[in-house]
């Protein structure tokens, strides 16, 4: 069974329920919801995808997904994190935000991954969008707090849970308030699949009780 999957769950299911999962494990392909979209208009297909809810939706419209087989999942927040060797800094508000990301010589978020494209709006918002631009590392996908614990970086913006996912760097908390956006995330069966009860059985063990501890420990909201 192919699984397809946004990175904001990967840890807690490579980590706390794949172990425990009876039976053969399924294929997961990992990749932020927008390259998992573009794969799939290349043609690729899996039997079941976890992804945000907005391109759950489109591909419902598409008919490429059963919409009676869609589970809400969690709903994750925009966060920051820093180097260990760097002082705890107040994230309370926009200001305090602005402050710190001029402060920093360097910083990192990901281009195709939801918090990248939202911080890209976010920073031309507060109005130091040219400037934080021109600090920062771009990476296509995966986790921006890698590049911190590298060194190449002394700041990273990602979902809380991708952050926490990296250790030998400090979590700063989620953005402000007046700064946060949220995302909800979705499961579902491909209209075509080739295993839909095994994707169906995975999305069980996604949303079942030993998941909702587990999500809850990484910092995601559960939605079920």
């Amino acid at each position: 069974m192919r699984f397809m999957s946004a990175l904001v769950i990967l840890k807690a299911v490579e980590d706390d329920l794949l172990p425990s999962l009876a039976g053969p494990k399924p294929e997961l392909i990992w990749d932020p919801t927008a390259a998992l979209m573009a794969r799939i208009e290349q043609g690729e297909r899996a039997d079941g995808i976890f992804a945000i809810d907005g391109s759950m939706h489109k591909l419902v419209d598409a008919g490429l997904l059963d919409p009676a087989s869609i589970v809400p999942v969690v709903q994750a927040e925009f966060g920051i994190a820093v180097s260990l060797d760097m002082p705890m800094p107040k994230l309370e508000n926009a200001d305090d935000l602005i402050v710190l990301l001029l402060s920093v010589p360097t910083l990192c978020y990901s281009r195709a991954g939801a918090s990248g494209i939202y911080f890209e709006t976010l920073i031309d918002r507060l109005g130091i969008g040219d400037t934080v631009r021109a600090k920062s590392l771009v990476i296509p996908a995966g986790l921006t707090a890698e590049q911190v614990r590298k060194g190449r970086a002394v700041l990273a913006v990602q979902q809380m849970s991708e952050l926490r996912a990296v250790d030998g760097v400090r979590i700063v908390g989620p953005l402000p308030p007046d700064c946060q956006q949220k995302t909800d995330f979705s499961a579902g069966v491909f209209a075509d699949a080739k295993e839909p009860e095994a994707a169906r059985e995975f999305i069980a063990t996604l949303t079942s009780p030993e998941a909702r501890a587990v999500y809850l420990d990484r910092g995601l909201n559960v939605r079920f």
